[in-house]
């Protein structure tokens, strides 16, 4: 037998013939960050070409990424410590500058997928996702807070809800309380796979949500498990959940193609921020080409079987499609 593989690599025609995997600014969802006041463009540190926008600015940002043709944003709240207390009231006060901004976004482009953040962290003066008492995070009480949290932001506009906080049973309770109030056009995207993982550096700078005290590993996953997943995801797809989220991606590619080849779901993955700054480092210090680097990241997310990506790169990647 004479096999050459390399008959199908002979040119970039041929190359693009046999091409398993297309990526697409569609696949792409892009993560910004909402501020409060007016006139504001923050740098993100920690991560080059990153902004914190007030919502005046933020509708310019979406009207230029818009016309790059992404279609998909997630907006996360960066509030100060001033609005946050123990019980994250502020998250479902309808007067709050989050709320108001999605009602603002989805005023001025109805036609935008706009996706929200639902956890406790961003407005808790403990930086936990959950309610804490006696230094425990306590499940079944944060349902609740989680409950009138999502369903303030179904009322403000909001397409698909991100409940971040895996806390158990939240999608069913989010998903009743949804449905009783009319909101049963609103999609859950729930972050099910979501590891206790050191990549998350960047973004907790971004919006100033550390915890206060101890770490996460009572609710987040143990990087070192796989089975878990599948426990995760069968639960979310039993309670009703519209898509299957996995974060970080590049250290859990096998679990993203673990929940794609066992769930009927679209799976997404959630490029995060120290993914994100990694890529950029190297990049600032000349030992990575960016736009490839970038490619290669995101086309081995897709290839894993993700359908969505949650990414940082999602603008920058969109300008390189349209400037080829």
């Amino acid at each position: 037998m004479n096999i050459r593989p390399r008959r199908n690599r002979k040119s970039q025609a041929i190359r693009n013939l046999v091409e398993e995997t297309s990526l697409s600014v569609k696949d792409l969802i892009f993560p910004m960050f909402l501020v409060q006041g007016s006139g504001k463009k923050i740098a993100v540190d920690s991560m080059p070409g990153i902004y914190r926008f007030s919502i005046d600015t933020m509708l310019r940002e979406i009207e230029s990424c818009m016309k790059l043709g992404i279609e998909a944003i997630d907006v996360f709240p960066a509030y100060p410590e001033e609005l946050k207390n123990t019980t994250a009231t502020e998250s479902y006060n309808p007067e709050t500058f989050y709320l108001k901004g999605l009602r603002e976004i989805k005023k001025e482009f109805p036609e935008i997928c706009l996706m929200s953040d639902v956890a406790m962290d961003p407005y808790s003066s403990d930086g936990h996702d959950g309610l804490v008492k006696d230094g425990k995070i306590l499940n079944d009480e944060t349902l609740e807070i989680l409950g009138r949290m999502s369903l303030a932001q179904a009322e403000a506009g909001v397409d698909i809800l991100g409940p971040s906080d895996m806390m158990d049973g939240r999608v069913g309770y989010i998903r009743q309380i949804l449905d009783e109030n009319g909101f049963t056009e609103t999609s859950i995207m729930s972050y099910t796979a979501k590891y206790a993982s050191a990549f998350y550096g960047p973004f907790r700078d971004a919006l100033d949500s550390a915890p206060k005290f101890g770490d996460k590993k009572t609710y987040q996953m143990n990087p070192a498990n796989s089975q878990e997943a599948l426990i995760e995801a069968e639960l979310d797809t039993q309670e009703g959940a519209d898509f299957l989220m996995v974060k970080p991606a590049l250290a859990y590619l096998d679990i993203i193609q673990l929940l794609h080849t066992n769930f009927p779901l679209p799976i997404a993955a959630y490029n995060v921020s120290g993914e994100y700054s990694m890529l950029k480092a190297s990049v600032e210090r000349g030992w990575l080409e960016n736009d490839r680097a970038m490619v290669e990241m995101l086309t081995s997310i897709k290839r894993a079987g993700a359908k969505i990506i949650l990414t940082y790169f999602a603008k920058e990647y969109a300008q390189l499609v349209i400037g080829k």
